[in-house]
């Protein structure tokens, strides 16, 4: 399956251009369709799931027929299908469901992890102290229980046999800044050197705190770049921030961010270095002396 938001941005690509391309406004468009004009900006916007009717009543009112129709119907289809993470609701929360979606059909899965754990590698101990930290900053706006088995939900569909080539540069600063029971960050990190280790198309890569990275400046948050299989789905970058992701589909713009993952992957340990480093701060960890290196 294909997913599902991709294909609502590649829709909302569409209509805009049709709309455009007749020489209609958004408020244009909605009154010939009697919709409101937050309708049509919410569809232009890849807001929500698309209504598979109202689709097809704007495709007959901007009189498109043929292949064409075809292609735009087929394409609003996929836009309405429901994934696995559909399921468990706003119990899972909204950005993990986000990422979910993209995970599900990506090609190909790269992130610069600057301030926590890669979330499809975590272990079911780590979660559980995640969620402890949570909570000291406020109400859940999700179900713990339900997040975490979501969680590991994700990380069975990255492990499967037709799954995306994953890799994560991991910024060092967050084995010694974030905040958990020392089991718990032991636990973690023998299951991510488990896990890499165990697949040859994932791939973590610790970027130590005192290297430097050259060729421009830093990055200033967490990011995520997804490619995929389809000549139509471009590739997408996701920025992490404090209260939102900003999702980034203009060439540009994916460029830039993909140069900087280029420039922090080069700078960070290779894989193999990386287990053993990991390796090392875990036993360092377990014998009571510290998470040095």
């Amino acid at each position: 399956m294909p997913s599902p938001y991709v294909r609502r941005r590649r829709l909302a690509a569409e209509i805009r251009k049709l709309r455009e391309s007749r020489g209609l406004t958004t408020d244009g468009l909605a009154q010939l369709m009697y919709y409101s004009r937050t309708k049509i900006s919410r569809l232009e916007n890849a807001q929500g799931r698309p209504d598979l009717a109202e689709i097809m009543n704007m495709l007959n009112i901007l009189e498109i027929t043929g292949s064409e129709y075809d292609r735009l119907l087929k394409l609003a289809h996929e836009a309405a299908q429901k994934g696995w993470w559909d399921r468990y609701g706003v119990s899972m929360g909204a950005r993990q469901r986000l990422y979910a979606d993209l995970e599900y059909s990506a090609n190909s899965v790269r992130d610069y992890n600057q301030t926590a754990m890669p979330a499809v590698l975590q272990a079911p101990q780590f979660i559980s102290a995640l969620v402890e930290l949570d909570e000291c900053q406020g109400r859940l706006n999700y179900v713990p229980e339900r997040m975490a088995e979501a969680r590991m939900r994700r990380q069975r569909e990255l492990l499967r046999p037709d799954g995306p080539s994953y890799e994560t540069v991991l910024d060092e600063c967050v084995l010694h800044r974030l905040v958990v029971p020392p089991q718990a960050m032991i636990a973690q990190l023998h299951h991510m050197i488990r896990v890499v280790s165990e697949q040859d198309r994932i791939a973590i890569r610790v970027l130590l705190h005192d290297t430097g990275i050259p060729g421009g400046f830093l990055p200033q948050s967490s990011f995520y770049l997804y490619t995929f299989a389809e000549p139509g789905d471009s590739p997408m970058a996701v920025v992490d921030t404090v209260t939102t992701d900003l999702v980034l589909t203009q060439r540009g713009e994916v460029e830039r961010y993909t140069a900087m993952y280029d420039r922090l992957r080069e700078a960070a340990l290779s894989r193999e270095d990386s287990l053993a480093f990991l390796e090392r701060v875990a036993n360092r960890r377990a014998n009571g002396t510290g998470s040095g290196t």
